[in-house]
């Protein structure tokens, strides 16, 4: 196995990255992230449609988005052993068509019962395509440019959550479902043009090495921790996306802000404009540097500052708010180098696995965050004297935020120095399992 290189890299070979799977693989995660986002872009006004509001929709929200993150922890396990049972493009395509169906079929729903199904239902669907793009693009480019290609794949897939934002404030909650859907299975026609990965092929054809084995991850202690390490630097991305950004107007109101912000929407597409800036400059910082754990280091140091700056400052106005929004979304920027480095951590046989779950796994640990979250607010409410019946506090909603934020980094940090540099490392190789 060649060991990893710190040269600085060379510029990208933008005839070599353009090829069908980087496309297609960055087509899908817009729509995939557009999909993924849009509960969060339409939380409060379909609620309220179907007749929840105040104390009780906040709370019907969070249940709704941890049932689409629990559906995405059993879609990830699920993809990502079929990833490597079956191929990268298999399992592309067919969380594209599941994801798909699902949204357009919450566009449907009457009743809260029906949409907490189908967001389950569309969770295990979004788990497998960034998973599979990343594995897929990271095995057909060269050593040399594969992080230019993976980071084609994050930011132009998170843009589809600036999008989102933008079709959730022109359009009604229902249609927004609509068009991801539609737009997910306009994606299944590109499907003829993209090839398997060859190193897959040479996996596949090899009756002797074990592949897919999820629970394996769990056999070795060293392979374990790694895999573990992986999942926890991705910790601040979540925290940062699914309470501080999904909760802005319960933050902006609670930091006093000068003006009204009456639904998450338009702060999503400022965060997910962020998200993309930093994708793009943590993924060309990572290649040009010869470093992946410099540049999630410097961006996770980003998302401190931010983080405290946001729960910080009062009497912002809604343009300062909102500018503090895209800071955070920035700071988190880092997912493309995230993902990359997941998918370079372990061999060919169980890499779609480890690509699939790792990200799915942070995405679904906004349940026990969240869940956290919301435990810390009600307890340090009632330590300020709060009625259970009242609205927390002020600051009891920030205080809980900023405690759980800074264990999300703490940890996070600590994770990535159990991590091996990845940049130029030899992919073309089998995990013993």
């Amino acid at each position: 196995m060649a060991s990893p290189t710190s040269a600085v890299s060379p510029g990208p070979n933008f005839r070599q990255l353009l090829q069908p799977a980087v496309i297609v693989g960055a087509l899908g995660y817009f729509v995939d992230i557009y999909d993924l986002i849009l509960f969060s872009l339409v939380r409060v006004p379909s609620l309220k449609a179907l007749g929840f509001t105040g104390e009780l929709g906040t709370g019907l929200g969070i249940i709704l988005q941890n049932l689409q993150m629990v559906g995405m922890l059993v879609g990830g396990i699920i993809f990502g052993v079929l990833g490597d049972r079956l191929g990268r493009v298999t399992v592309l395509f067919g969380s594209i068509l599941l994801y798909s169906v699902a949204n357009i079929a919450n566009g449907f729903v009457h009743s809260v019962e029906a949409y907490a199904v189908w967001r389950f239902i569309a969770g295990v669907g979004l788990a497998g395509e960034l998973g599979g793009s990343i594995t897929l693009v990271a095995e057909v480019l060269p050593k040399e440019s594969r992080a230019y290609g993976t980071t084609i794949v994050a930011t132009v897939g998170v843009f589809g959550a600036v999008v989102g934002g933008l079709v959730a404030d022109l359009v009604s909650w229902r249609t927004a479902f609509f068009i991801g859907g539609g737009l997910g299975l306009a994606l299944l026609g590109l499907r003829l043009g993209v090839a398997e990965s060859g190193m897959f092929q040479q996996v596949k054809g090899d009756a002797g090495v074990a592949r897919g084995k999820f629970f394996a991850l769990f056999t070795n202690w060293a392979r374990c921790k790694k895999y573990l390490c992986c999942i926890l630097i991705g910790l601040p991305s979540w925290f940062v996306i699914g309470v501080l950004v999904s909760l802005a107007p319960e933050f902006s109101r609670a930091v006093g802000v000068r003006g009204e912000i009456t639904t998450a929407a338009r702060a999503v597409a400022f965060a997910y404009l962020g998200l993309t800036v930093g994708d793009f400059a943590s993924g060309w910082l990572s290649q040009r540097l010869g470093s992946r754990k410099k540049v999630v280091r410097g961006f996770l140091l980003l998302t401190l500052v931010a983080s405290a700056a946001y729960l910080l400052v009062r009497g912002e106005s809604v343009a300062g708010f909102y500018s503090l929004v895209f800071l955070l979304g920035l700071g988190v920027g880092y997912w493309a180098v995230f993902v990359t480095v997941g998918a370079e951590q372990f061999g060919t046989n169980i890499r779609a696995t480890v690509a699939t779950t790792v990200p799915n796994f942070v995405r679904g640990a906004l349940v026990p965050i969240s869940t956290v979250f919301a435990w810390g607010k009600t307890w340090l409410a009632a330590r300020m004297g709060a009625a259970p019946a009242d609205p927390p506090p002020p600051n009891a909603t920030l205080g809980s935020a900023a405690l759980v934020g800074a264990v999300c980094i703490g940890i996070a940090l600590w994770a990535l120095r159990g991590l091996e540099e990845t940049h130029g490392k030899n992919l073309d190789y089998n995990e013993p399992l």
